[in-house]
């Protein structure tokens, strides 16, 4: 199983027999250069999507048609991509799980909000998510972008993942002190990836908090388009 960080928010999965980009975010992305994106794009099955911000969905649509990959994620955000052009997958719920090939993908709660900008008005866009995807012997949770919630310890302890790709870098969601908080309390992770973090200066710079507070998790601080194999 690989783990490649496309910058910000955007995850490429390779596991089992499934390429799951989440919150795919190219255009403006400045941590990811333009001769990369074809590269992380490459094979991509499926495209999962967490919320309506910009920075997670902007190029959802259009990625879909070009790579005919389904995109799958809460209900509402689901139907609206579907109507600028995506290939749908499954709009579900908090709890549903779905199967991708051998990999199961449950949508489990965060804390945040999710909109888009239409026509110069705001549209909400069903409530935000995080996502757990088992396969290859892993269990990863997505955390989305949260901050530090209750709905965590449920999730700790059904799910029990091992892997954590947590928000961490502030202002917008949990900064690194509190990811390292509701990791040490609720999870029992082996390893964490921060991710929405060094995209801009508003936002954290480095994970050395995060490693500082988890002596017994391995914080991999994660580098644009490298490959983290498990």
């Amino acid at each position: 199983m690989n783990i490649i960080w496309l910058g910000h928010a955007s995850i490429r999965i390779e596991i089992e027999d499934q390429v799951l980009l989440i919150d795919p975010w190219l255009t403006g992305n400045p941590m990811l250069p333009e001769n990369r994106h074809d590269a992380a794009l490459k094979g991509a099955t499926d495209i999962l999507v967490t919320h309506g911000h910009f920075d997670h969905v902007a190029d959802v649509a259009d990625l879909s048609q070009k790579l005919n990959a389904p995109v799958a994620g809460m209900y509402e955000l689901v139907e609206h991509l579907v109507d600028e052009g995506a290939i749908e997958g499954d709009r579900f719920n908090m709890g549903g799980t779905i199967k991708r090939g051998n990999v199961e993908i449950s949508l489990v709660p965060a804390s945040h909000s999710s909109s888009i900008f239409e026509n110069g008005n705001r549209k909400y866009m069903g409530s935000e998510a995080g996502f757990i995807i088992r396969g290859e012997g892993h269990c990863i949770y997505i955390t989305g972008d949260t901050g530090i919630m209750s709905d965590m310890d449920w999730i700790g302890g059904f799910y029990k993942p091992d892997i954590g790709i947590v928000s961490a870098g502030g202002h917008f969601t949990m900064g690194m002190a509190e990811a390292a908080y509701a990791a040490k309390r609720y999870f029992n992770f082996k390893t964490l990836i921060p991710y929405h973090y060094r995209t801009m200066p508003i936002l954290e710079q480095s994970a050395q908090v995060l490693i500082d507070g988890l002596p017994d998790v391995k914080v991999i601080e994660p580098e644009v388009m490298e490959t983290i194999v498990f």
